[in-house]
């Protein structure tokens, strides 16, 4: 299906709302979180802002229904991951107020705490980009439908999705626009004037930007009309130095999953079927969310000379002769945002990775008495200011309006890695009392912490390492034990309906790959670059084979 987009006609955008009620209509429940901390309060339960995303179904125990005026919801508790894993999903977003609905059905508002994530996976991604080479540039965000149509492959992969721009200034274009799904075309179209000879060879660039597809099934950051990422685009003057430069974007891709996101996704290359639509090979990393179901979390692609052909991208090489270049595409969006919630967050919440938390340590002052608060917010400052000053990012929650206990709540469900408190008795014994997100109740929990600068500073960073990578290794642990090796389609799809990742030895057809696909629900996820020695024997037609492949149903 195209989507023709008539900008002009502004009336369009100002309806009455009312007419998209059935699409926006939900009800939620607001975050209740019992009290499990060892400074006892009776168990909170207070209302947050509405959850825009989730329908609830009749099964849940409480309905909450939406007070349009106030746009606040009754009190009540979390949908549990085990009983709705999408409504927990659901539920952190609205709760955590990371997004918001957008008033275009599909589209979604990505509030500040949730954007700063996205910041926090820009930052580290950038300086990867301009260490190996990369520049950044922005093109425009308008295509010419002619471009989309120069790669059939690729206009026939895109097409359902396109949104298109028909009438512009009050009057019919000459020719409809694509806004943009991706850039591989219009990049050409600027290749093609900027690159003449080898010496104009590699160029190699990078944008941030957003795209628009239309998506029929939408998931806040999974899976929207409209989202944001960067892309990666280069020319190249042999099909080799392309390889090297697809292999070594998913490479980076897969050390950022590592080490800044907790994730450990598998690397590998995607099969025929699943390959871009205009590429030659497509590499991606694969991770097993909370509901073992397989997200996309970032791809590269050897687009060989397919766009380039298409364009008439060519350079003059050394011994005079013209040919066309090699290329690359690769990209990282917001989907890697939904991605950590699902595979960290538990019915607290979120839980989010130290490297990439916006807050890495809040401070939560408490007195009961009014001559105790000055001297016990001095003393909080104090140790915001000197962790600040070593680089941590560090929140001071020093309103007065809510208790404790439910700042002790809120903040464990916005997923901030530690949590440090400060009473008048902390104040006298210049100590403090530290806890982990990761390690609920009392185990999580030290008493006695020094507030002497260096010595704080030390402890901090260590709990912040240590749960970095406590929650690699508890994803790695998950991961693991849910993909089962098989040898036999009839041991796919036992493991493919009890949830988990089958992995074993393919060479079938495309064919029979879409036959798994129509009859389990699952797709070959990759061809994971770790395979194990020796003979294989392919699982579906009992032929040798190369390589194993790993099928998962996916987002």
């Amino acid at each position: 299906m195209v989507v023709s987009l008539r900008l002009p006609l502004i009336s369009s955008l100002l309806s009455p709302a009312s007419s998209r009620s059935s699409n926006l209509a939900f009800s939620r429940r607001a975050l209740g979180i019992s009290w499990r901390h060892q400074r006892q309060r009776p168990p909170l339960r207070f209302p947050l802002l509405s959850s825009p995303f989730s329908p609830r179904s009749s099964s849940t125990n409480t309905e909450i229904h939406i007070d349009s005026s106030k746009n606040r919801v009754s009190e009540g508790p979390i949908t549990p991951r085990s009983q709705d894993f999408n409504a927990w999903y659901l539920d952190v977003i609205a709760n955590a107020e990371l997004a918001d609905y957008g008033p275009v059905r599909g589209t979604m508002v990505i509030r500040p705490y949730g954007y700063a994530i996205w910041e926090a996976i820009q930052e580290y991604l950038n300086v990867k980009f301009k260490e190996t080479g990369h520049e950044n540039m922005y093109f425009p965000q308008f295509i010419p439908y002619s471009f989309i149509e120069k790669e059939a492959s690729h206009v026939e992969g895109f097409s359902p999705e396109l949104a298109l721009v028909t009438i512009g200034g009050g009057k019919e274009l000459e020719e409809k626009l694509v806004v943009r799904p991706t850039s591989e075309t219009i990049v050409n179209h600027m290749f093609t004037q900027w690159i003449h000879s080898h010496r104009d060879l590699p160029l190699m660039i990078n944008q941030w930007a957003n795209v628009t597809r239309w998506e029929m099934r939408t998931k806040p950051f999974v899976r929207t009309l409209e989202f944001l990422w960067q892309e990666g685009h280069t020319a190249h003057a042999s099909p080799e130095e392309a390889e090297k430069e697809a292999i070594q974007m998913i490479d980076i891709y897969t050390k950022f999953s590592y080490e800044q996101a907790a994730i450990p996704v598998i690397a590998g290359r995607k099969s025929k079927v699943e390959t871009f639509a205009g590429a030659d090979k497509t590499y991606t990393i694969e991770a097993m969310m909370g509901d073992r179901k397989a997200l996309q979390a970032g791809t590269s692609h050897n687009l060989g000379q397919n766009f380039s052909r298409a364009f008439g991208t060519q350079f003059t090489d050394e011994n005079g002769q013209r040919q066309h270049v090699w290329q690359t595409s690769w990209a990282i969006s917001t989907r890697f945002v939904g991605g950590i919630i699902m595979t960290h967050g538990d019915d607290g919440g979120l839980m989010l990775p130290p490297k990439l938390a916006p807050i890495q340590v809040v401070i939560i002052p408490i007195w009961k008495k009014d001559g105790d608060k000055a001297e016990v917010l001095n003393a909080a400052s104090s140790v915001k200011e000197f962790l600040q000053t070593a680089g941590l990012k560090v929140k001071l929650d020093e309103s007065d309006q809510k208790t404790a206990g439910w700042k002790f709540n809120f903040w464990e469900m916005k997923g901030v890695p530690l949590r440090i408190e400060i009473g008048p008795k902390d104040v006298a014994s210049k100590s403090v009392v530290i806890s982990r997100r990761d390690i609920p109740g009392k185990q999580g929990k030290v008493f006695g912490i020094s507030m002497e600068p260096s010595v704080l500073e030390a402890y901090v960073k260590e709990r912040l390492d240590e749960i970095q990578s406590s929650l690699l290794q508890q994803a790695r642990t998950f991961r693991d034990s849910n993909i089962v090796d098989v040898s036999s389609y009839n041991e796919l799809k036992e493991a493919i309906s009890e949830g988990k990742w089958a992995r074993g030895p393919w060479s079938a057809s495309d064919q029979d790959e879409l036959r798994v696909k129509e009859e389990t629900g699952a797709t070959i996820r990759c061809f994971p670059f770790e395979q194990p020695q020796g003979p294989k024997t392919c699982l579906m037609t009992g032929n040798p084979a190369e390589e194993v492949a790993i099928f998962a149903k996916s987002y």
